[in-house]
């Protein structure tokens, strides 16, 4: 089962230094059939001005990765963590039993980036904190296995049984993602445009596929991005 999100029927938020696409249910954006998918809680397209940000806030019981699209994000939180990444790096943050953080912008340009919610197989692990400088080229054209649950093989691993997957395929250039029996994942078309089975994704684009392996090909430079997860009723 394929089913497309087109961006633009997606919830917005303009606070002027910070422009939003939300693919969930988020802060002034409800929509009571669109809360999560499977263990998916948020994944917010970002647009942070330079010299803003999120100042600092608390968090509790979720697995946070925030995956820099363009420009720079610099993190800090109360267990003395301070870090800033860049285009295709990764922070993450167990939130567990409780932590403040922040995310500014403290670069010259416009960031991009996209925060991702995962919901915790339990409530009450002790938070955590790490990043991972990912090479550029170890995407082209060919699946990065970013993150894993615990028994993974991905360098950042989350409580939950989730993966997070990231390609940029070359102009015409095809590759196929299988999803097995009693699985799901949902695909965010980042920047440019690809045909993905029957369906045409624009940037900022979605697709939730349940039990039906996909196939992909670029139309134009193509930067893709799967969260894989248990499949759920």
């Amino acid at each position: 089962m394929l089913r497309k999100l087109e961006n633009e029927k997606m919830g917005r938020s303009n606070l002027g230094w910070l422009k939003s696409v939300f693919h969930f249910s988020f802060a002034n954006y409800y929509n009571p059939k669109n809360i999560h998918f499977g263990t998916l809680r948020v994944i917010n397209d970002d647009l942070v001005d330079a010299g803003t940000g999120f100042d600092l806030h608390p968090h509790q019981n979720m697995e946070i990765i925030s995956y820099v699209v363009n420009g720079e994000l610099t993190h800090g939180d109360s267990m003395g963590n301070r870090s800033t990444i860049e285009r295709g790096h990764v922070q993450y943050m167990s939130a567990g039993t409780g932590v403040y953080h922040s995310e500014h912008n403290l670069g010259d340009e416009t960031s991009r980036f996209l925060q991702i919610w995962i919901l915790p197989d339990k409530n009450g692990y002790e938070p955590s904190y790490g990043d991972y400088r990912f090479n550029w080229d170890d995407r082209k054209n060919t699946w990065l296995h970013m993150v894993s649950g615990k028994n993974g093989e991905a360098p950042i691993k989350i409580n939950q049984d989730t993966n997070i997957y990231v390609v940029e395929l070359d102009n015409d250039k095809e590759i196929n993602f299988k999803i097995e029996d009693g699985r799901q994942a949902y695909l965010v078309q980042i920047e440019g445009s690809s045909q993905i089975n029957n369906l045409t994704l624009n940037t900022r684009d979605a697709l939730e596929a349940v039990e039906e392996d996909l196939r992909i090909k670029a139309h134009e430079n193509s930067h893709v991005l799967i969260v894989e997860m248990e499949k759920t009723e």
